[in-house]
């Protein structure tokens, strides 16, 4: 090969070279591009709005799976919280007797009224007895949009680790079907700080 020709040969090769090398650089970006795009996010940490409204909130250290007791829903058919999976769901255990349900059972309704576009869930559900139906269907009916969830036999409260200390008790569970907090007693559901609550939850996805 002469002088002239390996002079021409030896730039196409600098070339080509290069290109492989803009090709693999090229192809690592993506690759971090795309593991970040789908590495999952960590579980927020909520603790910061144990405060104001929600200064009772009890925070889980790790996400605990959600119960799988059964309850039922308004045309009385068996469900269970898995049944919402992919909606954040605040799951209120309350009765008619209680008057702590009664104050709260407004902002629980206000809190649904404001994420009805979005994949929220608040689940009411009354612990009375069948002869106390009527009262319970009462309340429900004066708070719409919620409907009327039921669990006479106590199930859930026993099923949640730790049990439900008395009523209300309202515990949040994420789009994954886990418990993140509780709250023993009665809240402002449609406050500024409940509202930060879901809304963190329903960013995590």
């Amino acid at each position: 090969m002469s002088e002239v020709q390996a002079a021409k040969r030896r730039p196409n090769l600098v070339r080509w070279a290069l290109g492989i090398a803009v090709l693999i650089g090229a192809a690592a970006v993506l690759y971090v591009i795309g593991s970040a795009s789908f590495k999952p996010k960590a579980p927020s940490d909520l603790s910061d709005l144990r405060t104001g409204a929600l200064e009772k909130l009890e925070v889980a250290a790790a996400p605990v799976p959600e119960p799988d007791t059964p309850f039922t829903d308004p045309s009385g058919k068996s469900v269970t919280l898995a049944d919402f999976k992919g909606q954040v769901v605040v799951m209120n255990l309350w009765a008619s007797w209680c008057a702590p349900c009664k104050e709260e059972m407004p902002t629980l309704a206000r809190l649904q009224g404001a994420y009805a576009a979005q994949p929220v869930k608040v689940v009411a559900i009354s612990v009375d007895r069948d002869e106390d139906l009527n009262l319970a269907q009462a309340m429900i009916a004066a708070n719409p949009p919620l409907t009327l969830y039921r669990d006479a036999g106590y199930r859930m409260a026993f099923a949640l680790q730790p049990r439900a200390q008395g009523f209300p008790t309202t515990v949040i569970f994420d789009r994954k079907g886990r418990e993140r907090a509780r709250l023993s007693g009665g809240a402002d559901w449609s406050s500024r700080q409940a509202r930060e609550l879901v809304e963190r939850l329903i960013s995590e996805g």
